[in-house]
Parts: C-alpha cells; sequence; structure tokens
C-alpha cells in the first residue's frame, strides 16, 4: 500500500481497536508480509485485552489511534506523571509509537506526534518524554527532526 495524502483521525483507542494496536506495536520496524501475518496473529493474546483496560481504567494514561478509511494505521500512548523534580513539573512520557510500516513516510508519525503534544498540554504536562528502542536509529532521527532532544540515557529491568 503507497502512502496516503489523506490526513488520519486521531482518536482515543476503543476495546475494538485492540487487535489492531497489537499488530502494529508488534511489526515494530518489520514490513514484509510474513512480519505482517505473524504480528496479527500475536495481536489476538488475551493479554493485549487485558493491558488495554488496564490503561483505560487509569485516569494517568491514553491511548490513542490514527485512523484511516476505517482502518488503524497507528497509535502511540501518552502518560502524565507528577513529579517533585523541576518544582513539581508534570511530565509526559510518550511510548508505543508506530505506524503500519506500509505507510511510514508520508507524515502520519507527525500527525501523531503534533497531536501528541497538543493532548500533553492540555493535561497540564510541562516536559514530554519519550523513548525508543535503540535498534530504530530512523525514529530516533524522526524524533530529532520534530524537536526532541537525546538528553538521557534510559535504563530498563523487567521483572517477571
Amino acid at each position: 500500500m503507497a502512502p496516503s495524502s489523506a490526513v488520519p483521525d486521531l482518536r482515543p483507542a476503543m476495546a475494538a481497536d485492540v487487535a489492531a494496536i497489537a499488530a502494529l506495536i508488534a511489526m515494530g520496524g518489520a514490513a514484509d508480509a510474513a512480519d505482517r501475518v505473524a504480528a496479527e496473529a500475536e495481536a489476538r493474546h488475551p493479554a493485549y485485552a487485558e493491558a488495554f483496560d488496564r490503561i483505560r481504567s487509569s485516569a494517568a494514561n491514553h491511548l490513542f489511534v490514527a485512523e484511516q478509511a476505517g482502518r488503524v494505521i497507528g497509535t502511540y500512548q501518552l502518560t502524565v506523571l507528577p513529579g517533585i523534580a523541576q518544582r513539581g513539573r508534570i511530565r509526559g512520557k510518550i511510548e508505543s509509537v508506530h505506524v503500519d510500516p506500509e505507510l511510514r513516510g508520508g507524515g502520519i508519525g507527525a500527525i501523531m506526534m503534533r497531536h501528541a503534544v497538543e493532548q500533553a498540554r492540555a493535561l497540564g504536562v510541562g516536559l514530554l518524554e519519550l523513548s525508543s528502542d535503540k535498534r530504530r536509529g530512523a525514529a530516533h532521527r524522526f524524533y530529532e527532526r520534530l524537536g526532541f532532544a537525546r538528553s538521557h540515557e534510559g535504563f530498563k529491568m523487567v521483572l517477571d
């Protein structure tokens, strides 16, 4: 599918979107048909619906989709984090930013990120952070073009 010039609708995710969201995340940087089939099979795992329910029940978490012609083509999650640092500045964290591999390069990611910034401002966020897998060099260059700076080194520990 070639990139489309149509502007996608951005809206809060619904339960009916969960499989499409999970498939986009599972595809990650991959774009070939075999990866898409595997991602769509993985997306049917019940853990994704459970995760969606936890996100939806949390006032601090906001999951959005980009939709075009009735199809979910992108997603991101915004989490609002109150804190003490910087005189109590509210932070926002953007995660799980994904665009359908067949549509990358068509401006959808930039539209989603502008939406994320608008949503964060509306929620009182004063500092916006995002995380991205170190292997996603093209994504890092994309975020830098949008004005994000590589200011910190991240760490994680899997607990389960």
